[in-house]
Parts: C-alpha cells; structure tokens; sequence
C-alpha cells in the first residue's frame, strides 16, 4: 500500500514510517520542515511538504494514496493557549480528508486519546467521548466525525493512544515529571498515589497504527493502551530511586503549584482496556511496560527543565 502519513516526523510518526516501511509499504510524509524533510528521505519515505493547514495539498496526497494516517496535530499552539484553534484546524484536515476519499473504500486513520473517557472506572472502545461545546470536545466531536466516515465508504477508524506514550527520546508526560522531581527535590504524586494512567511503548503504538490500516474494520475504535493503569505513586517512586530524591504526597490543593502545568493532569484516575482491540488486530505488545522503560535510565540522562 502507498500510506500518507501526517506527523510523520513527529514521536510517534517517526515509528510509525519504519514501521509502514519494513511492512513492505510505501510512505509518503508530510514535511512541514527541512528538518522534517531530511529525516523523512533517510527514513526511505517520500516526502510532502506542507503542513496540516495546506488543505489542497492535503487532498492531493490522499487521493494519490490507497490510505492516510492522521497523526499530525498543532501541539505547538494547544499547549501555549489556543487548543480550540488546535482542535479547528485539526478538523478542517479530517474534513479534507473524507472529501478525498470517500467511496473509495481506502483506509483512514485517526489518532485520538483516551484520557477523559471514563474518569475513576475502566474505559473501553465501547465508551464514547462526551461533546459539550468546550475546546477539549472539539477534538472529541473529530473522533466522533471520522467514525461516521465509515457511512461514506471509507474504511475510518480512531486509534485512542494512552496519554503516557514512552520510550527512548520522549518528551511528553514522563519527561516533565522527571524534570519535575529533579526541580523540586522530590518526586511527587497526589494524594495517596493509587490514581492510574494508562500507558504504551511507541514501537507497540506504532504496530498498532499499522495494523489498523492494513485490516481494521470501518468504524472501528481501536485502545492504544498495552497497561491498562500504572499507579502514579509506583511511578514517583521509580522515578525518586534515579534521581536520588524521596517520593512524597503532594495535597491535591497543591498540585498547581507544584507540577505546574501537570497539575491538571496528574491526578487523573483514568485506566483503559485495550481487549477489543487486542483480539480482532492480533495485536500483542512486547515491549517494556512503563516501570521498567523507566528503570532502564534513559528519561535520567539529560537533564530537562520543569517548564
């Protein structure tokens, strides 16, 4: 197959085209940079270039296709105040999307999160997002969007990815805690600790992505989720033995202060199931959970900042 992938440069596209490649595939990635682009020719894809608001360029990749993976989205903007319009431009992409392919019975894929879905009780692919007009729903209502594809013949699906997608060079969610704790003196957890966060390797994410746009039904909503919820206490304790400093309890009335832009997110209880996903997929993930990629060293070697 010949797959366009936007955010192929990015933490997860960037095992998501190696993965594609030694499949047998042909990849072509969208390169909104230089950089971007060198990375992609060595990785052996072919190169758009272009960003997620370069709609006809976006049309033009995907009707040239037999199929897209949608991984691109504007982080940049969303983490420094404007996710709403994020979330808007991340929609007028899905739309191009569905334009250039529908009847055509192509694969689309969509990745999403799972983080929200069923605070405090165990999520599965069954439970929908809940849309109520706020710049988080925005997003929730394009998952929603790309599943109703499938009534345009469209072989859509959602892959929803744990918030804690690790390993090797990340810089998401495990890094600011270590950055964190290494700021603090301490390496912290609201509460008692018992709140869970679901969690997978990118190389299992990456094969998931594969998978779901080789065979994954229309319609489907597939569980990036190879742990169903790490406790965040174990995590700050592995966390505190690296960097040499105690694991404490933070006061939930606290957390703002202390994680600072985690403090919203930290004390979230939000475990996911992945079975329905697991069996009709084949996928099996075997690589490290969180606890041991974490105890491997690597988040510890350079030090980052809290932010």
């Amino acid at each position: 197959m010949r797959i366009f992938v936007t955010g192929a440069s990015g933490w997860i596209g960037s095992a998501v085209v190696p993965e594609l490649i030694d499949a047998g595939h042909r990849v072509l990635g969208l390169a909104r940079s230089d950089a971007s682009a060198t990375a992609l020719a060595e990785a052996g894809a072919e190169v758009v270039r272009g960003t997620v608001d370069d709609l006809d360029v976006l049309r033009e990749a995907a009707a040239a296709s037999d199929g897209v993976i949608h991984l691109a989205f504007k982080h940049d903007i969303a983490f420094s105040g404007d996710f709403q319009g994020a979330a808007e431009a991340d929609r007028r992409a899905v739309d191009t999307f569905g334009e250039a392919l529908a009847g055509t019975d192509r694969p689309f894929v969509l990745a999403s999160g799972v983080a929200g879905l069923a605070p405090g009780r165990l999520a599965t692919e069954r439970d929908m997002p809940t849309v109520d007009g706020s710049p988080l729903s925005v997003r929730a209502a394009t998952s929603l969007a790309v599943l109703d594809l499938a009534s345009h013949d469209i072989r859509s699906s959602v892959v929803r990815l744990s918030p804690t997608c690790h390993g090797d060079g990340d810089n998401g969610f495990m890094a600011a805690l270590v950055a964190v704790a290494r700021d603090k003196g301490v390496s912290g957890y609201v509460g008692d600790g018992t709140n869970r966060w679901p969690a997978v390797h990118r190389f299992d994410a990456a094969r998931l992505f594969r998978l779901a746009v080789e065979k994954a039904p229309a319609g489907s909503v597939l569980h990036g989720a190879a742990e169903e919820g790490v406790a965040l206490r174990e995590v700050a304790e592995v966390i505190g033995r690296h960097l040499g400093v105690p694991a404490t309890s933070v006061a939930p009335e606290a957390a703002a202060e202390h994680f600072g832009w985690l403090g919203g997110f930290v004390g979230f209880d939000a475990p996911v199931s992945s079975a329905l996903t697991r069996d009709p997929l084949d996928w099996q993930p075997t690589h490290p959970g969180l606890l041991d990629d974490l105890d491997k060293g690597h988040y510890f070697h350079t030090p980052a900042t809290a932010g």
